[in-house]
């Protein structure tokens, strides 16, 4: 390669670069924090909550939905209507939302959980895939949130624990709204800093009265209402 074709390769490789990087700045997007109290949450790492201790090997869950309120009273939603957070993926725990506005934030809002019309098209591609282990069947659709693990208070076998909260037929539709109001200075560099957690769901469950949820029902409608109120902004 001669010295001309070297200098213009390093000139586009620097252009691309510096491309993406101005495009990654003016991106507005939602980071999830998955914390147990106020610490990062950690696989496999023992956790007391009331009597129980107890050790978290799976969580994932849909975020659908999001919407950004500005206090212009305009909207902006996700191009990304459904989206699997799952801990073992760290990828999964951004969500870009869109281009960044030079406007004040006042809310963001969006759902845990599948819809009931992408539950009834039937199985789906990308984050929607039955290969991510989120669906159940056509009758009863996406598992919203998926929570695995063990405790010695679960007389089960190998002590464990299991919460699959899904369902979209009404008297069991589990998909929750989550609205959390927004200030300036919680948006630093467009980042959007969502804390879940999971030690809010867990200090509300008897681990020895209820460690199995497997199908849409009133003991999963319970457990999605309290997975609603994990969210907060950072």
């Amino acid at each position: 390669m001669n010295k001309k074709k070297y200098y213009l390769l390093i000139v586009i490789c620097f252009f691309i670069q510096a491309t993406y990087a101005q495009e990654k700045k003016d991106s507005l997007v939602m980071q999830i924090h998955l914390n147990y109290g106020k610490s990062r949450l950690e696989l496999q790492k023992k956790y007391i909550s009331n009597s129980d201790t107890l050790e978290i090997e799976t969580l994932k869950f849909y975020i659908s939905n999001i919407e950004v309120m500005y206090t212009d009273n305009t909207v902006k939603k996700s191009k990304v209507n459904y989206h699997l957070v799952d801990i073992k993926n760290p990828n999964s725990l951004a969500i870009p939302i869109d281009a960044k506005q030079n406007k004040l934030i006042n809310k963001v809002s969006f759902y845990i959980g599948i819809d009931s019309t992408a539950s009834v098209s039937g199985a789906l591609g990308g984050d929607l895939d039955p290969s991510k282990g989120m669906y159940w069947a056509w009758q009863s659709g996406y598992i919203n949130m998926k929570i695995e693990g063990k405790s010695n208070s679960c007389k089960t076998r190998k002590n464990q624990f299991q919460f699959h909260l899904g369902g979209y037929l009404k008297p069991n539709y589990a998909l929750r709204k989550i609205e959390i109001p927004i200030q300036k200075k919680q948006i630093p560099n467009g980042v959007i800093n969502i804390i879940a957690d999971i030690g809010n769901l867990f200090s509300e469950i008897s681990l020895k009265e209820t460690n199995s949820i497997m199908i849409p029902g009133k003991a999963a409608m319970q457990i999605a209402d309290l997975s609603a109120k994990i969210f907060s902004v950072k």
